[in-house]
C-alpha cells in the first residue's frame, strides 16, 4: 500500500530589483553550457546529439518562461549547483588535511 502525502508549496521568491533579468540569465545559462559540452564530446553522439540539443532548446524556453512571468516561483540552479560544489570543496578540504 502506497501513502502519499502532499508537500506544502515553496513562499513565493522575495522580490528584488534585477531579479528578473538574472533569472532570465541563470534560465539560458545552464542549457546552454550544457549544449557546448555535449557538442565537445569527442567522436560522433549519433542521434543522441540532436535529441539532446531539441530537449534543451525546449528546456531552456521553458525554464525562460518560467523566469521572466512567473519570477516569483523561479529557483536559481545557481545557487543549487554553487551549494553542492562548496561541500564537495569542503569534504575535499577536510579529506586533504585528515590524510596529511
Amino acid at each position: 500500500m502506497w501513502i502519499l502525502f502532499q508537500r506544502a508549496p515553496a513562499p513565493d521568491a522575495a522580490d528584488w530589483p534585477g531579479r528578473r533579468w538574472m533569472a532570465a540569465i541563470d534560465a539560458l545559462a545552464w542549457p546552454v553550457a550544457v549544449g557546448v559540452l555535449l557538442s565537445r564530446v569527442p567522436g560522433g553522439t549519433g542521434v543522441f546529439g540532436p535529441t539532446a540539443m531539441a530537449i534543451l532548446v525546449l528546456l531552456g524556453m521553458l525554464r525562460l518562461d518560467k523566469a521572466v512571468w512567473r519570477n516569483h516561483r523561479y529557483r536559481f540552479t545557481t545557487w543549487k549547483v554553487a551549494r553542492v560544489l562548496a561541500v564537495l570543496t569542503a569534504v575535499g578540504v577536510a579529506l586533504k588535511i585528515g590524510l596529511g
